[in-house]
C-alpha cells in the first residue's frame, strides 16, 4: 500500500470475521471489552478467536476503564499483542497497566477542537501508541465506534513521540482522503465496514483497504 498505511478492523465477533478481515489486508484485529458496545464478546469467544489469528497479525484488546482483576482475567485468557485503552484512562494508570501486564499500550484520546490535541503529547509520553479518535458526543452510549469523524486538518501532518493511528468515521469512501490531510500512516476501522452495529462485512472491509491504494499521504 502507498506510503506503508497499516489498517487495524477493530471490532470483530464471528469466527469468520478474523479470515476476512486478514484477507482484506488488515495488519490488526480488535476485540472490544465492553458490555455496552454491539461488539462487545466474551473472554472464551475472543480467545478462540485470538488463537486462530495468524503470526504477524497484532490481536489489540479494547477496554474502557478496566480494572486490574477484568485485565487479569483478559489476558489469562485471551491470547493478545496489544491493550487498547479507550476510556477516562490517567497517564498514570496508562503507564501501571503497561508495566504490570507487560503488554505495548495503545491510548485513545478524543478530538473535537485545538484544546483536544495536548492530551495527545501527554500520552504519548506513558504509551506505546496513540489512537486519535473522534470525541464522542455528551450523550453518546459508546465512547468510539459511533462513526463519527473530526476536523482532520486539526492534527494534518503532526507527530508524537509514539507511533499513531486516526480513527473515527473512516469508511472505504472517505479513508484515502483522510490519510491524504492528515498523513496517517495507520488507519483504524469498526463500524465503517458494518453492514449492522456488530455485523463485520467482508466486502466493505476489502473496499475500505482497496480504498487506501489509491491515498497518498501527505508529506510532513
Amino acid at each position: 500500500m502507498p506510503g506503508g498505511v497499516e489498517v487495524k478492523i477493530c471490532g470483530l465477533t464471528q469466527n469468520a470475521d478474523i479470515p476476512a478481515a486478514i484477507l482484506a489486508g488488515a495488519r490488526y484485529v480488535g476485540f472490544v471489552f465492553f458490555p455496552r458496545s454491539p461488539r462487545n464478546v466474551a473472554l472464551e469467544d475472543a480467545a478462540f478467536m485470538a488463537a486462530t489469528v495468524p503470526e504477524g497479525i497484532c490481536r489489540v484488546a479494547l477496554t474502557v476503564d478496566a480494572d486490574d482483576a477484568m485485565l487479569d482475567r483478559l489476558v489469562g485468557t485471551v491470547p493478545l499483542d496489544m491493550l487498547q485503552l479507550h476510556g477516562q484512562e490517567t497517564p498514570d494508570r496508562v503507564a501501571v497497566i503497561r508495566a504490570r501486564f507487560g503488554l505495548p499500550v495503545m491510548k485513545a484520546v478524543g478530538v473535537a477542537d485545538e484544546d483536544d490535541l495536548a492530551a495527545l503529547d501527554t500520552y504519548g509520553q506513558v504509551a506505546d501508541q496513540l489512537l486519535v479518535d473522534a470525541k464522542p458526543t455528551q450523550d453518546a452510549n459508546l465512547p468510539g465506534g459511533n462513526g463519527l469523524a473530526f476536523d482532520w486538518r486539526l492534527i494534518a501532518n503532526r507527530r508524537w513521540p509514539v507511533p499513531w493511528m486516526l480513527a473515527g468515521g473512516l469508511t472505504p469512501d472517505n479513508v484515502a482522503q483522510a490519510v491524504r490531510m492528515t498523513g496517517a500512516q495507520q488507519v483504524d476501522v469498526s463500524s465503517g465496514v458494518e453492514s449492522a452495529p456488530g455485523v463485520k462485512d467482508g466486502a466493505l472491509m476489502r473496499d475500505f483497504v482497496q480504498a487506501l491504494r489509491t491515498a497518498e499521504p501527505a508529506k510532513g
